[in-house]
């Protein structure tokens, strides 16, 4: 299938809304992490909602974020047409006006978010309606999700010490001077590293801010940041309440080393000389029996393994997530 812009990311929600799932928003910052999440949401049927932030862009550019928001755009929009599914593309956690700028001309995004959330209240509006009326201004079918509350953690080029929640009301009043199409909100997630059995998780906070919103006649998505080590039963209460944008990075950061660690763990004695065995890498171990073998460091026999392995736990997340089987564009 095409990868796909705003128009058709929000029928997804409108999906998502209507029948009480969650689209799994993945990380990536290079391609085997992304050909894993494509193979593991056609196997679920699911469609797929990839995110990069502006440091993963960066990564991806050889430190230029434009061109790595190019450079994998393309990868994306071209392996894409492998899958039955629809793709999409948010840009996650951007804070710089002038990035945000050029990503809307090279319409590559299916959506932005802009999180000024660690700004003050007003600032915080000025600034998210700011992007949605440059995307207005330039006719772009481009989504905008915007931050109410403080997710404690470090995400990319945001660190919070603290969390602090979301008021409902004033999440009302947010929306409705922004005019974003997603809120995302703070109801007790935690980037990074987090045991869901240590957060104080607040699902009613969240069903407040649901009924908050469409008391007012606003029907906005709502979307959950820091999602990683969650317990399915938590995440789940999440869904019911309004919640259908699930972002998932550390997971999937944890995954990919995770799976090259135990590939070369086990076949330690075919990459790494014995303590007895000169480590003459300079010339290719010339001067000993001992050689390396390529069946293990070839870096594509890990990177299968990693493909491989995302796709299973991407699988999974989409089952817990209610998505599996609910592709719209399969």
């Amino acid at each position: 299938m095409p990868f796909y812009t705003g128009e058709k990311l929000a029928a997804v929600y409108d999906d998502a809304l209507e029948d009480g799932f969650g689209l799994v928003a993945s990380n990536v910052a290079e391609p085997n992490v992304m050909m894993g999440l494509m193979e593991g949401a056609q196997r679920a049927n699911s469609d797929l909602l990839i995110q990069m932030s502006n440091g993963a862009c960066t990564f991806a550019g050889n430190g230029d974020p434009i061109a790595g928001l190019e450079a994998m755009g393309n990868y994306i929009e071209l392996l894409a047409e492998q899958f039955d599914i629809g793709v999409f593309l948010n840009m996650d956690h951007q804070t710089d006006i002038e990035t945000i700028s050029r990503q809307i001309d090279l319409e590559i995004p299916s959506s932005i978010m802009i999180d000024a959330s660690h700004e003050e209240f007003e600032t915080n509006v000025e600034r998210s309606r700011e992007v949605v009326e440059m995307v207005d201004d330039a006719g772009a079918d481009i989504l905008v999700e915007a931050e109410l509350g403080t997710i404690k953690g470090v995400e990319d080029e945001i660190v919070a010490d603290e969390a602090f929640y979301t008021d409902p009301e004033q999440a009302v009043e947010f929306v409705d001077r922004v005019g974003c199409d997603l809120l995302a909100i703070s109801v007790g997630t935690q980037h990074g590293v987090a045991k869901g059995r240590d957060l104080e998780i607040r699902p009613d906070l969240a069903a407040d801010i649901r009924t908050a919103l469409r008391d007012h006649g606003l029907d906005t998505p709502l979307v959950l940041h820091g999602s990683s080590g969650l317990q399915p039963d938590q995440l789940t209460q999440m869904l019911e309440r309004g919640v259908c944008k699930v972002n998932k990075d550390t997971r999937y950061q944890y995954e990919y080393t995770r799976t090259a660690f135990d590939l070369y763990r086990e076949n330690e004695d075919a990459i790494v000389p014995g303590e007895a065995t000169d480590d003459d890498r300079e010339n290719f171990f010339n001067n000993v029996e001992w050689s390396p073998n390529k069946d293990y460091f070839d870096p594509r026999v890990a990177g299968r393994d990693i493909r491989a392995q995302i796709a299973d736990v991407y699988e999974e997340l989409a089952t817990v997530a209610g998505s599996a089987g609910k592709s719209k564009y399969a």
